[in-house]
């Protein structure tokens, strides 16, 4: 998964709060197929790890001076090998994550480059490595129908998919109205999918994500103009809000 450069100081805490939801949010929802297991604990603290390391060989790649990165990288490292050994383990099908995860990892860590910024190719890659957490969650959990699999990973990935389109709508993106009808129109089609696949719970949330789509973007360029402008912790509060949503509808109504 991916940061952007340590340029704050933060050589073992990457400076990228959505990461945490990224990681959260499919977890859950693989939890919400297949039930709680002790054993999600660890794949938690692995999938944490992960994200770790993969953050800090980023940054170590991007930054001019990387002695400082060094250390936090090797013990990330070392730590994911262990975490990732035991897990692996107990859960042998889990090792079919590699597939997924290894050539995204070579992807990103090749696309950091000093001076380089994280692009929405970047974000993208980083929802398909989150999204390897529905099964491995549901299969930690005892369920293994790859039907129900399969469900539960494009719901997360709808979701996912969104948020980031969300995001830089009234971030990067913010004023690109083409950008913003995108967005808009990505989640009315999940949401006309949801409504003819999925229990009503779900068209339902559609319809509230749809609208945040809509209107997040016209809230902040007004704002703007009046020279009140949303901060991003606004933006990250608005998406938490949905991101507890989407994980209590799944322990409600996930098919």
């Amino acid at each position: 998964m991916t940061a952007q450069p340590g340029q704050t100081g933060h050589k073992w805490m990457p400076h990228q709060h959505g990461a945490w939801a990224m990681l959260a949010v499919p977890l859950l929802m693989g939890m919400a197929v297949g039930g709680p297991n002790p054993w999600h604990l660890l794949l938690a603290t692995t999938a944490v790890t992960g994200y770790l390391a993969s953050a800090t060989v980023q940054a170590w790649r991007r930054a001019r001076k990387r002695e400082p990165f060094v250390l936090p990288m090797r013990v990330y490292l070392v730590a994911l090998a262990v975490q990732g050994s035991v897990i692996a383990a107990a859960f042998p099908v889990l090792l079919m994550a590699v597939v997924v995860l290894a050539p995204t990892a070579l992807f990103v860590a090749a696309e950091a480059k000093p001076g380089t910024r994280r692009d929405i190719a970047n974000s993208l890659i980083q929802v398909v490595q989150a999204l390897v957490l529905v099964p491995a969650a549901a299969v930690v959990g005892g369920v293994t129908d790859p039907t129900r699999l399969a469900v539960a990973t494009g719901i997360a990935a709808v979701y996912l998919v969104g948020t980031v389109l969300v995001v830089r709508s009234v971030l990067r993106q913010r004023g690109n109205r083409g950008f913003a009808a995108f967005s808009a129109g990505f989640h009315g089609a999940g949401m006309v999918v949801a409504a003819l696949t999925l229990p009503v719970a779900w068209p339902v949330l559609g319809l509230g994500l749809g609208a945040r789509a809509v209107l997040l973007p016209i809230v902040v360029d007004r704002r703007a103009r009046a020279g009140r402008p949303l901060r991003p912790v606004h933006v990250g509060i608005v998406e938490a809000i949905a991101s507890v949503a989407v994980v209590v509808v799944s322990f409600l109504a996930m098919p």
